[in-house]
């Protein structure tokens, strides 16, 4: 069984220094567990990191995942058809951790799902998998506390969610509770809507997560294309791709590699 150890309870650290002593940001690949089926899922997660995730965001489908966009919607509706469950994602997670040690896992959900049972349950059941770091989108930091504090004593990091919609002071406190990164929801909308890197408010956002955060900044939704990714990467430690990668396993697993390659690169600065 996959479990966490001494040595690779701060994967999501290690990473994120590798990448800046490289000089490029990290670059964050979500995917949908279970999509279409436990298998071909496992595959096309396997491409995914064989074409050069730094991270790994795995999602755990949902009924309503009420911040995620059309592409990763139907990804969901396709995983519980093939009945995706939290054990489940859990037992892929820890297949993934069994052939990549040292990368980074972050498991990507709402809060439903984990909060079915007790929380001491789901986070040993985290741990053993070897999952890295918790990213729950509909987990407000007033009622977090207890799920967050039972991540962090085994060694599970806590990914904090800030909008450009946050207010400062409530920013200010994600940013205080996150251990892992701070996730900056790049625009106002679902995954996978358009976003103009070129935005002078944009940039200011960014400069504001990056100058108050005690932990790295990534930035996420609607990032698709490797022109953007080269745009960003001076700006912040990492880069969310989501929907453009699950469009991508749509194809083919090859394209799915090929895709997250093109991106990877684009993650150096100064090209």
């Amino acid at each position: 069984m996959a479990t966490n150890d001494a040595s690779t309870t701060n994967r999501l650290a290690v990473t994120f220094a590798s990448c800046q002593t490289a000089n490029r940001a990290a670059l964050i690949g979500y995917l949908t567990a279970f999509d279409p089926d436990e298998e071909q899922s496992f595959e096309r997660l396997c491409a995914a990191c064989e074409g050069g995730l730094d991270v790994l965001e795995l999602g755990v489908p949902f009924s309503d995942p009420t911040a995620d966009g059309p592409v990763i919607q139907e990804a969901m509706v396709r995983a519980l058809q093939s009945g995706a469950t939290l054990d489940g994602v859990l037992r892929l997670a820890g297949r993934l951790r069994d052939r990549f040690a040292d990368l980074p896992i972050v498991l990507f959900g709402y809060a439903n799902p984990l909060l079915r049972r007790p929380i001491a349950t789901v986070v040993e059941l985290l741990e053993n998998a070897g999952i890295d770091g918790l990213l729950v989108v509909d987990l407000p930091p007033e009622h977090n506390v207890e799920l967050r504090q039972a991540a962090a004593a085994r060694g599970i990091s806590w990914v904090g969610l800030c909008a450009p919609t946050t207010p400062p002071a409530r920013a200010a406190r994600v940013m205080a509770d996150a251990t892992g990164f701070v996730y900056g929801v790049s625009l106002t909308g679902v995954t996978g809507s358009a976003l103009d890197t070129n935005s002078p408010e944009l940039r200011t956002y960014i400069d504001g997560l990056c100058t108050h955060a005690q932990t790295p900044v990534a930035i996420g939704f609607g990032i698709k294309h490797a022109e953007q990714v080269r745009a960003l990467a001076p700006m912040v430690d990492g880069i969310v791709v989501g929907s453009e990668l699950v469009r991508a396993s749509l194809r083919s697993s090859d394209d799915l590699r090929a895709k997250v390659r093109e991106l990877a690169n684009a993650c150096r600065r100064g090209d």
